[in-house]
């Protein structure tokens, strides 16, 4: 529906309401920015409750009490560390996905921007600092939980909601006054608030020729640069969205180094850490040794899913390089006994 045909229908039916000419107006002159920015109309929280099918009552309960409609649980990061996912209820989450679909995804993040993005992907960003002379790479601290209510809701405003509305679907997207690492919409919204950032750091690395790309809270940088350079030129950035880098976590890496970029090496070609070669290359050899059984016996592994996980890897690393024959094997060693079994 074009915004012509939807000023008729409005006002047929305001009029029919006993609207004043007045009310009209302003609904129509509200209506025509959110067209503008191709995002549906939504006028207050009774309309929100018609368009995402849960009534007021579930909505206003999940805005003033929002920490009982999570589970919150920790899962382990590869440094040993803990991290921190807070996953909303089902039918919060059916809400979260409705904004998503119907609000954010109508807008565009920078290009540079290459993290939960539709049809991009990790291979993308990747292939874009292969072989380059040097990498520099830099990590974001603390970044869903650093990113606050205030700034979710000037994304909403920037699309032409009023603030009440703005602050409603702000509140439905956050925890604790940030983005909750597990909702559905927090990695989009990120992207969304960064964008400025993302588009003034290429401004800056475009004219020095220096490749440039994110991944969530990663930047990574290539070519030939001054690396104290850009490093405080992204603080400057960071600094206006409230964000600032994990000093602990910046790597600089010369051609001659193993260069790595959100854990792949992109040198000459696209391969997995070693580490993780390593590994999988071991479990190969017991399975072919001891057996499929054995082997999990021996491992003491108490996952269901351990072929399925050690055959994602497996795909993983074969993703990344089409040609590796080493593990392209041990992927068909891995169909086959589960051919066997089956």
């Amino acid at each position: 529906m074009d915004f012509q045909h939807y000023q008729k229908k409005f006002t047929e039916k305001a009029l029919q309401a006993g609207y004043s000419a007045d009310k009209i107006s302003k609904c129509l002159a509200y209506a025509e920015k959110l067209f503008d920015s191709g995002v549906p109309v939504i006028y207050n929280m009774e309309h929100l409750s018609g368009l995402v099918g849960y009534n007021t009552t579930y909505i206003s309960r999940a805005i003033d009490h929002t920490e009982y409609f999570y589970k919150t649980f920790d899962v382990p990061k590869r440094n040993g560390d803990k991290r921190k996912i807070s996953e909303p209820l089902p039918s919060l989450k059916e809400i979260q996905y409705w904004i998503l679909h119907e609000i954010l995804y109508k807008v565009e993040p920078s290009v540079y921007a290459k993290a939960y993005v539709p049809l991009s992907s990790l291979k993308q960003n990747l292939i874009f600092h292969r072989n380059q002379p040097t990498v520099l790479t830099l990590d974001i601290k603390d970044f869903f939980t650093s990113i606050n209510r205030v700034k979710i809701g000037n994304v909403f405003k920037t699309l032409g909601y009023s603030l009440v509305m703005a602050n409603l679907l702000s509140k439905l997207c956050s925890l604790e006054d940030s983005l909750p690492q597990g909702a559905p919409t927090s990695p989009y919204l990120s992207n969304l608030i960064l964008k400025d950032f993302d588009d003034e750091i290429a401004l800056f690395c475009l004219p020095q020729k220096i490749r440039y790309t994110r991944y969530a809270d990663d930047l990574a940088f290539s070519g030939t640069f001054n690396k104290n350079e850009i490093i405080t030129k992204v603080e400057q950035l960071l600094k206006k969205t409230g964000l600032v880098l994990n000093q602990e976590k910046t790597k600089l890496m010369a051609k001659g180094d193993r260069q790595i970029v959100t854990g792949i090496v992109v040198n000459e070609k696209l391969q997995a850490r070693k580490e993780l070669r390593l590994e999988i290359r071991q479990q190969m050899y017991f399975i072919k040794k001891f057996g499929m059984a054995s082997h999990i016996e021996k491992i003491k592994n108490e996952k269901a899913n351990y072929f399925h996980h050690l055959l994602g890897q497996i795909n993983f690393i074969i993703y990344l390089n089409q040609d590796d024959k080493e593990f392209i094997e041990y992927r068909q060693y891995l169909n086959d006994l589960n051919r066997q079994k089956a």
